[in-house]
């Protein structure tokens, strides 16, 4: 049975944590460089995702319930990413599209994984304090969690794939919609897609997420993570980017990061 407390404690956590990442993008404002932007982004992202997968698969709380936080977290983190992307993916786009350059890219993706690493310790941390009874008893079984993968790892990867897709998609088609309809399309296909194939491999279609949330769980190795977690949603990106240059001409390119001024 789910555990008022727990959740309560779990969600004033978590929003605390979302206060603190956005104090640092609104104090910071334009002064931020993008590449901690990502950093900042990234480990707001992943400590929320390692909460609310700790409520789903830990405490036990019902799917609705399940749901309906994912779809406020995507929003939230919709909401308040300013420009990041908070997925390695999504900056490999970028580059595609020649609005990053390689440079610019592999910093913002360094940083990506830098903070899924450090968002997993720092959940750790956090759970170490008792704060609940879900955190306590967590924390007393070393914070122990099994694989997501329920299905052969060509399915499984073939789910991140399908994910991937879906939501690169709807990223590219929405980006002319006004900013407070766009979130709402965007919260929505993540939840969509995390109901779809939650149950065949998590739905994560993110590696830097998955490096965090996935990679160190029991049931499966990392040669199985990369595939599922790195190469899945690496080919749905390409593959929703491909087909919507075929339906549609690419706008013209705008280069950030490593561009010289000339005069």
């Amino acid at each position: 049975m789910v555990d008022v407390t727990d959740v309560t404690v779990s969600l004033l956590m978590l929003a605390g944590l979302v206060a603190v990442c956005e104090a640092v993008r609104v104090v910071s404002g334009s002064e931020l460089h993008a590449d901690i932007s990502e950093l900042v982004s990234t480990f707001q992202q992943c400590c929320c995702t390692h909460e609310l997968r700790l409520l789903s698969e830990v405490g036990g709380i019902e799917p609705r319930l399940a749901l309906t936080l994912t779809y406020l977290a995507a929003l939230v983190h919709a909401l308040t990413f300013r420009g990041a992307t908070g997925n390695p993916t999504g900056t490999l786009e970028h580059v595609y599209r020649a609005r990053l350059t390689r440079g610019c890219a592999l910093r913002r993706v360094a940083c990506q994984f830098a903070a899924a690493l450090l968002a997993r310790f720092a959940v750790h941390a956090m759970r170490g304090l008792g704060l609940s009874g879900l955190h306590a008893h967590h924390a007393g079984l070393g914070f122990q969690c099994t694989s997501n993968i329920h299905a052969s790892l060509p399915w499984a990867a073939l789910v991140e794939l399908a994910c991937a897709f879906a939501v690169q998609t709807v990223t590219s088609c929405t980006r002319t919609m006004e900013e407070k309809y766009r979130v709402h399309a965007l919260a929505a296909t993540i939840t969509a897609v995390g109901y779809t194939g939650g149950g065949v491999s998590g739905a994560v279609f993110n590696p830097a997420l998955a490096f965090s949330t996935q990679f160190h769980c029991s049931g499966n190795s990392m040669l199985d993570y990369c595939l599922v977690y790195w190469v899945g949603p690496l080919l749905g990106m390409m593959a929703s980017v491909l087909l919507i240059d075929k339906l549609r001409p690419s706008p013209s390119p705008h280069l950030h990061g490593d561009t010289k001024k000339t005069s």
